[in-house]
């Protein structure tokens, strides 16, 4: 049986179409859903072009990276074949989807965001009477653009150096690209959530020891999570981002019941006594949790997926290409969001 996958023209301009991505290029010329009920309705039109020119990009019996430049339309593929791997290692162990409440793609680079400031009365629903007027709550746009930042890698390799490694060999070395562009955003995302997007919206900071965290400054007890806690109020506070605080969070008494060792022990999944989630980075200041309604606090503004150089993929056979993702994060509702800094603790008095 022929199909229509092993006659499509490939052609580097493919990359070039606005507002739509070499796959979906591909979709429009060589759909999908003429192979339902075949053999190949399992795979995407980019991994049937895999198919057509018989190259493996993983697995034992993968091919070597001069496999996709045996011909002119197989080159085309590779600029592709990088986008996806960088993607997948952006998604390994990614805690951005833990923590936005709403990602918002767009097609330029100046964006503002929407903003919602109720006052106390704004936030009750009270009984309308009838034909008196109903309560409003206004929605405007932000003062400031969010700030979107361009995050990437440079690949620098020459055709000779690479040409007879082995495509699963090569795709964690682009794994690795997408895994440092994955961290550098959650650490802009960290940044605008404890200090605003710019819109005079940074987060409150709640110090231990400090009224109204008990406790007494650089000890944490549960004590003043359940303080921290209850500071959210509309709000939930289910999610919890730290850095070096894990480990004293982890070490509290409260965490070490039977229950709770045996879902970390179990499944790998931290939960604090609150029920929040825990999510840990390196971003996060010392001595310092960030707790976050995740429904509420955070839109994620994307301008572009990952961006590959196709013209020196495919022309020059490799040598220099960047690898580039473009997005910024905006604060939606301020008080979704709270500080909590453990503190120092006094100094002790010299000995005489």
């Amino acid at each position: 049986m022929a199909y229509s996958y092993e006659t499509v023209r490939l052609d580097k301009g493919m990359y070039g179409e606005a507002g739509h991505s070499f796959t979906q290029v591909l979709e429009k010329c060589d759909p999908s859903e003429q192979y339902r009920g075949t053999p190949l309705e399992h795979l995407d039109a980019f991994q049937r072009q895999l198919k057509r020119f018989d190259i493996k990009v993983k697995g034992a019996g993968s091919d070597v990276v001069a496999k996709f430049f045996a011909t002119w339309e197989s080159a085309v593929l590779f600029p592709e074949y990088v986008a996806r791997a960088v993607h997948q290692g952006m998604e390994e162990n990614d805690i951005l989807p833990q923590m936005i409440a709403t990602e918002t793609r767009i097609s330029g680079l100046d964006y503002r965001s929407l903003a919602s400031t109720p006052t106390e009365e704004e936030k009750q629903l009270n009984l309308v009477a009838e034909g008196a007027a109903i309560p409003e709550t206004r929605v405007h746009t932000q003062e400031n653009l969010v700030q979107l930042h361009k995050r990437g890698r440079m690949l620098v390799a020459s055709y000779e150096a690479i040409q007879f490694q082995r495509l699963d060999l090569f795709s964690v070395t682009l794994r690795q690209i997408g895994a440092y562009i994955s961290r550098m955003q959650v650490a802009d995302a960290i940044d605008v959530l404890q200090n605003g997007d710019g819109n005079e919206n940074a987060a409150p900071v709640y110090t231990v020891g400090t009224d109204p965290i008990v406790g007494t400054a650089g000890t944490l007890t549960y004590e003043a999570l359940v303080d921290f806690w209850s500071q959210f109020s509309p709000y939930a506070m289910n999610t919890l981002v730290v850095g070096d605080a894990m480990a004293r969070i982890l070490k509290l008494p409260e965490m070490q019941d039977g229950t709770a060792g045996l879902t970390f022990q179990g499944t790998g999944q931290l939960v604090t006594p609150m029920g929040a989630t825990l999510l840990r980075s390196s971003a996060v200041p010392s001595g310092t949790i960030l707790g976050l309604d995740r429904n509420y606090a955070l839109e994620m503004v994307r301008a572009s997926d990952v961006l590959v150089e196709y013209d020196k993929l495919i022309d020059r056979q490799l040598e220099r290409a960047a690898v580039t993702s473009i997005a910024g994060f905006a604060k939606i509702f301020t008080p979704a969001a709270k500080v909590l800094q453990i503190g120092t603790a006094p100094a002790e008095p010299e000995e005489p």
